[in-house]
């Protein structure tokens, strides 16, 4: 079941330092959400929060405020195996196990109780159908998932995310090591998925945030060692056509970023 995301006046740290700077951000559920920014303005780092995965990359990190899903504080004793489960998250670069096809999205069921046979290829097939991957890849469930196309293994990896039936799935620039073709089915591929689940993914193409997102935030930080701030969030279509700050204007005309 698809959740909101929430973030109530949030400040983010990695050690002394301040990443991010009172956030105050409600992230729809059967939406997609993109983060824009230029690099370094924090869109990361708070997709990293939905997941707590900042707490793996960084050795002292803290929060304060509140993060929610579905109302749930995941902050307040929250126990992150469950909560890894209720969040799906896609990388960069394609980072599939170095195991088999089937092994890649059964593992996930696995750890969390699923032990029978039938059952784990129930999940494998449903997961690769809806990561538009089945067809190509029944006949090949024993080979190693390295040998995929680049586009195959990125799908690979969302079918591995949704296996355990997540309430929200983080993409972070997920097509940016693909090519045009392989991009545009990735896009229609989260088209699909947002009916199921809530997405948010980062990107520095504003043509892919336009193409697939419902809505927009744009992040910026203003210089080296400043945190970075949300300066706008809304429906894509305005934020794109009608922005109402002058900054959201000139990052997403190309004036600088």
């Amino acid at each position: 079941m698809a959740s909101e995301v929430k973030f109530e006046k949030v400040d983010f740290y990695y050690g002394a330092f301040k990443a991010i700077d009172s956030l105050q951000l409600t992230i729809l559920a059967r939406k997609v959400s993109a983060f824009i920014g230029p690099s370094g303005c924090g869109k990361s780092t708070v997709l990293r929060m939905v997941n707590r995965t900042n707490e793996l990359v960084a050795e002292r990190t803290r929060l304060e405020g509140r993060v929610l899903i579905a109302d749930e504080n995941i902050y307040d004793g929250v126990d992150l195996f469950s909560l890894r489960k209720k969040v799906g998250m896609v990388f960069q670069r394609p980072n599939p196990f170095p195991k088999t096809v089937y092994e890649n999205i059964a593992w996930a069921p696995r750890i969390h109780g699923v032990k029978r046979t039938d059952e784990l290829d129930e999940i494998v097939e449903k997961s690769l159908k809806r990561a538009a991957l089945w067809d190509q890849v029944k006949n090949k469930l024993k080979s190693s998932a390295l040998s995929l196309s680049g586009g195959q293994q990125q799908r690979l990896c969302i079918a591995r995310s949704i296996a355990v039936n997540p309430e929200v799935l983080l993409m972070d620039e997920p097509t940016s090591a693909l090519d045009p073709r392989a991009t545009a089915r990735i896009e229609d591929l989260v088209e699909e998925l947002k009916a199921d689940y809530t997405i948010v993914i980062v990107t520095h193409s504003m043509q892919q945030a336009a193409r697939i997102s419902d809505s927009t935030a744009f992040f910026l930080s203003e210089g080296a060692g400043r945190p970075g701030r949300l300066i706008e969030f809304g429906e894509t279509e305005r934020v794109f056509t009608n922005p109402s700050s002058r900054l959201t204007e000139k990052y997403i005309t190309g004036r600088f970023g």
